[in-house]
């Protein structure tokens, strides 16, 4: 496990553990990694100090196990406060078709499912790509229900 400190475009900085430099190479190149602030996939290392042992210590200490995030219970600030009552919204008010969002949305555009407020992800290229056709869809900067992106 390595953990890197990370920045996104708009300079909101963030730490986030990964299974190797190799691991966060393919998630950063294929727009997986995203800022845990705003949601932008804009996101490069920042500088950080290695953890270096001085002579006659003991070595740092490995990173713990991996374990499921905390669930993230109270907002930090007022836009993590927003984005709870927005995720709430959201949650209430629509139907999460996970993966299947694009077929999902291209379906109920075209009259071929019932028309519904649905959530889900998709792919940057597939969301252009709806849009293009003019189906309405927008992205959501919604903070994972746990901290660990």
């Amino acid at each position: 496990m390595i953990r890197y400190s990370l920045k996104c475009a708009d300079g909101h900085a963030f730490d986030s553990w990964f299974q190797s430099a190799e691991a966060f190479e393919a998630l950063e190149t294929k727009g997986l990694v995203s800022c845990a602030v705003c949601g932008g996939t804009d996101v490069s290392k920042a500088m950080m100090a290695p953890g270096v042992a001085k002579r006659g210590e003991a070595a740092p200490p490995a990173p713990p196990a991996p374990q499921a995030a905390p669930t993230l219970t109270t907002p930090a600030n007022p836009m993590e406060e927003a984005l709870a009552r927005l995720r709430a919204h959201v949650e209430a008010h629509s139907t999460y078709v996970g993966g299947n969002f694009v077929r999902e949305a291209r379906a109920i555009h075209l009259g071929e499912a019932p028309e519904r407020m649905i959530h889900g992800e998709a792919k940057p290229e597939d969301a252009k790509a709806l849009i293009e056709d003019g189906v309405p869809v927008a992205p959501l900067p919604i903070i994972p229900k746990d901290r660990s992106t």
